[in-house]
C-alpha cells in the first residue's frame, strides 16, 4: 500500500475523507466522511439505487474514488477483508458441500499451499457451529434452503475475515 492510502491511526480500519464514488466519471455518492474502527458496526441504509453497493465496492477497493480518499489502517490487508455479496439465483447451484464452501474462505491467504491447516479446519468448524449449521457440513450446498445457504456463505466470510467483514444486503 502506498502511504497516501494508509492511515496513521492504528485503531482505524477504514476512513472515508470527502470521498466521491461513481462510474464513468459521474458521481453516485459524494461527501462521504466516516471512520470505522475495530468493533464498529457501520450500516449503510438507503433506497434501491442510492449507491449502497457502490460504497461497498469502494471499501473493497474495487472502485477507486472519483474524489477525496478512502484510506485503510495498516493492519487491513486486501486478502483479509471478507465480503458477503447479495446472493442471486445463479450462484445457488454451486456443486460443493457446505463444509467445503466454508473452508474455502481461507483460500485468499493460503498462497500456493495445497492443503488446509488444522487451525483453518478448526475455524471453519467453529464458525459453522456458531451459526448453527455444523450438522450440514456434508450437505450439498445446492440442496439447502436460501436461508441456510446464506448462513454457509456467512460462515465462509467469517473464515476469510481477519480485520474487516463487509456484508451487502445482509438481511
Amino acid at each position: 500500500m502506498n502511504t497516501e492510502n494508509t492511515l496513521n491511526d492504528a485503531e482505524c480500519l477504514v476512513s472515508c475523507e470527502n470521498a466521491s464514488l461513481g462510474y464513468d466519471g459521474k458521481s453516485v455518492v459524494g461527501s462521504l466522511n466516516w471512520d470505522a474502527r475495530a468493533g464498529d458496526y457501520l450500516c449503510i441504509v438507503g433506497e434501491n439505487g442510492s449507491g449502497k453497493s457502490t460504497v461497498v465496492k469502494g471499501i473493497l477497493r474495487l472502485l477507486p474514488p472519483l474524489g477525496g480518499k478512502i484510506r485503510f489502517g495498516r493492519g487491513v490487508k486486501r486478502n483479509e477483508i471478507a465480503y458477503l455479496p447479495q446472493q442471486h439465483q445463479d450462484k445457488k447451484d454451486f456443486p460443493a458441500g457446505a463444509g467445503e464452501i466454508v473452508l474455502s474462505g481461507n483460500l485468499g491467504r493460503m498462497g500456493l499451499r495445497p492443503f488446509y491447516s488444522r487451525q483453518e479446519k478448526a475455524a471453519a468448524a467453529e464458525n459453522m457451529e456458531r451459526l448453527g449449521i455444523a450438522h450440514l457440513k456434508n450437505s450439498p450446498f445446492r440442496e439447502l434452503s436460501g436461508g441456510l445457504q446464506r448462513r454457509v456463505l456467512l460462515a465462509r466470510a467469517l473464515c476469510a475475515s481477519r480485520t474487516l467483514l463487509v456484508l451487502d444486503e445482509p438481511a
